[in-house]
């Protein structure tokens, strides 16, 4: 499955467009994660554990968004946007949306 940010695949013509599609992903940080984090806001330097768990939840989301792609019968994703967010309480969790048109190239 092809996926790019790009609204258009350099010398594949999108044959049909299948629509908008979408997925996220949601993960739930702990305390482990927020008192290294705190510790990193104080002496300065990256958060490896909340670097570790974006990058999955990244991953997770990307999953999901081409299982959406399949399911719709494109074999490419066109013009993804992804978006980083908290919800939950005392923004807990850390979720991945992502976004995309699903296209038979």
């Amino acid at each position: 499955m092809l996926v790019t940010t790009t609204p258009f695949i350099e010398g594949r013509p999108v044959q049909e467009y299948k629509g908008a599609i979408y997925a996220q992903s949601i993960l739930g940080a702990n305390l482990v994660f927020d008192l290294m984090a705190a510790i990193r806001d104080f002496i300065g330097g990256h958060s490896r554990s909340y670097e570790r768990l974006l990058a999955k939840a990244r991953e997770d989301a990307m999953k999901n968004l081409i299982k959406e792609a399949e399911k719709v019968g494109a074999n490419a994703v066109i013009a993804v946007d992804l978006d980083y967010n908290t919800v939950g309480p005392q923004a807990s969790m850390l979720m991945v949306s992502v976004s995309g048109t699903a296209v038979v190239i």
